[in-house]
């Protein structure tokens, strides 16, 4: 069977060779065989895994995505977000760093976004009452 796994940066798996998939959706883990029915599914946060014919096992952790089984021999996932790896272990502890780092970046993007509006808001206010600005005098 054909396996292609996308992201919307890249092609993260494009290969020929797969024997076998397991993957899971809101009902629990299924699998995918050749000349398996045409089938559509949106995948559960989780990982992927796939059987080549010479034995091999691999692996792709994804933040959800949609799965779709077209001829019988072609599956295709699409997904924001994509980790390789060959062993589920590694896997696991490149996800928690990867999902570390994605947390931090995105406090300090919170923080940056709060400063920008809190500026923003206070020109605002000058602007509105300007007698509030420092060192601003009314004449009586």
């Amino acid at each position: 069977m054909k396996l292609r796994i996308v992201t919307p940066l890249a092609v993260v798996v494009d290969e020929n060779d797969v024997l076998a998939l397991r993957a899971e959706d809101a009902s629990g883990g299924f699998g995918i065989l050749p000349h398996h029915a045409d089938f559509l599914t949106r995948l559960a946060i989780s990982a992927v895994s796939w059987q080549r014919h010479d034995g091999t096992r691999h692996y792709c952790a994804m933040r959800g995505g949609v799965l779709s089984v077209s001829g019988g021999d072609g599956i295709s996932i699409a997904t924001r977000e994509a980790v390789l790896g060959d062993d589920l272990t590694t896997l696991d502890q490149a996800v928690l760093a990867r999902l570390r780092a994605d947390t931090e970046e995105n406090r300090h993007e919170r923080q940056e976004n709060t400063r920008l509006q809190l500026n923003a808001i206070r020109q605002i206010m000058m602007h509105l009452r300007p007698d509030t600005r420092i060192g601003a005098r009314t004449l009586s």
